[in-house]
């Protein structure tokens, strides 16, 4: 049973007591036309009950036996109008429907938690809370994957994209179109999208929006699709560089947020005061002992996946074996080389050659080292949206690269399946790159200036 469905009883069984005391003044003042009509609008609330509990908790309840015991207690006073006091008649109600009521606190109460991620790439910031829940014998916990569109270049939406075959097999996956959150308003809803209207790239329907979530849920949290690298509170140059993170609608709506460390926590708090003063917000918006309780540092999912995802448990395609292993059966060295949306869109062109001669070495050592090559998933989206002067030039050479077939291509959402199976990080700056350090393998960050 829900937390609201449990206090709708309870509002049920406040209005029976209080019919309850107008049937004893009614007696009294020997009104028995009124006592009767009180009576059946006892029966009433006491039927509506248990015709609400059979449906949520199955027939056969202790608590729906004395509702049909308390509504026989009703017929009973209903037959002896004239026999009874009103203390009396009062009395007998009274301790019928108490024993019904005391039944109802025996019914534990179930939280519905539920998760909205929309990019299969990005579940790893929600997946180790949803197995957590999915664990608790006291929870229902539902993974509905929402569609997505492309942002075209004049604002408007594109493509539709639905992700929802493409997560792990262990994932119990429900239609979005199946699920009513308004009417069934779960206990606690997860986001990973914070941008709501200001994502220049991708877009969700608008029903999805942190600013509307939080009118359908008692708690809405927002946890990052991303990790950053470790600032120090006081590096305020540093905190520069990522503090737009810190004042999204995901942020500003959401009844909890949960970030990767407590000195993120921290800067995210400060930073959200500063802006929220500057945007005009008061209250609990530039309150700090609020802000406090809102933004938790409890630590990233990403990093739990990492840690409990073990090299000889991935999935690995035989065209990505063949591939990584030698003419003798021996493991060549696995290079995952990453490319990100910033360095393309701050590097047009040069980073068009950076990428072929990149491509050119690793080419040349094939026989020791494998290319693992994953480019951001919403590189193509944003090239179209943003530089679609540099959208033919990086897709013929992504074609080329796939049609040699030397290296590996992973556009797969699996992200963490290239950061456990390669050896070594090369490639952008990204929030990739904390993630990948977590492993303690190396990590190297291309420089653009540099070609072969």
């Amino acid at each position: 049973m829900r937390k609201a469905q449990k206090e709708w009883l309870l509002e049920i069984f406040i209005s029976l007591h209080l019919l309850h005391q107008n049937g004893k003044e009614n007696l009294e003042k020997k009104n028995y036309q009124a006592l009767l009509a009180d009576l059946s609008d006892c029966q009433e609330g006491a039927i509506q009950m248990g015709e609400a509990i059979d449906r949520i908790e199955g027939e056969g309840t202790e608590i729906v036996a004395c509702l049909e015991q308390y509504c026989e207690c009703l017929f009973q006073l209903s037959t002896q109008m004239e026999e009874l006091s009103g203390q009396r008649l009062y009395k007998k109600l009274e301790k019928s429907l108490i024993k019904a009521e005391n039944a109802l606190s025996y019914i534990k109460i179930r939280k519905e938690v539920i998760f909205l991620p929309y990019k299969a790439s990005m579940w790893d910031s929600l997946e180790s809370v949803y197995m957590a829940a999915k664990e608790d014998k006291n929870c229902d916990a539902y993974c509905i994957p929402i569609p997505y569109y492309d942002r075209m270049p004049d604002g408007s939406r594109g493509v539709m994209h639905y992700e929802g075959n493409e997560y792990p097999a262990n994932i119990d996956i429900i239609d979005y179109r199946v699920y009513n959150i308004e009417e069934r308003h779960p206990d606690v809803i997860y986001i990973h999208n914070p941008y709501d209207e200001y994502n220049y790239v991708t877009c969700v329907e608008e029903k999805y929006f942190a600013k509307n979530l939080c009118n359908y849920t008692d708690c809405l949290v927002y946890i990052p699709y991303f990790i950053l690298s470790e600032i120090e509170p006081s590096d305020q140059n540093a905190i520069d560089g990522m503090k737009h993170f810190c004042f999204q609608p995901g942020i500003i709506y959401s009844h909890k947020v949960i970030v990767q460390s407590e000195k993120m926590r921290q800067i995210y708090i400060n930073e959200f005061i500063k802006q929220a003063r500057e945007a005009g917000f008061s209250g609990d918006y530039t309150n700090k002992k609020c802000l406090e309780e809102k933004i938790l540092g409890l630590g990233s999912p990403k990093i739990d996946k990492v840690h409990s995802t073990k090299k000889e448990e991935l999935a690995i395609p035989n065209e990505w074996r063949k591939i990584m292993t030698k003419p003798g059966g021996e493991l060549k060295k696995v290079i995952f080389y990453n490319t990100s949306i910033n360095a393309l869109l701050h590097n047009d062109e040069k980073m068009l050659e950076k990428m072929k001669s990149v491509f050119c070495i690793f080419k040349k050592n094939i026989s020791e080292v494998a290319l693992l090559w994953r480019p951001h998933p919403l590189i193509e989206t944003t090239l179209i949206s943003m530089r679609p002067h540099l959208w033919e030039a990086y897709k013929k050479i992504r074609d080329q690269y796939i049609r040699e077939g030397w290296g590996i291509y992973d556009d797969s959402p699996d992200v963490d399946r290239a950061v456990i199976l390669s050896d070594a990080y090369y490639g952008d700056t990204s929030s990739l790159v904390p993630m990948y350090q977590e492993t303690g393998k190396p990590v190297m960050i291309q420089n653009v200036e540099i070609l072969e």
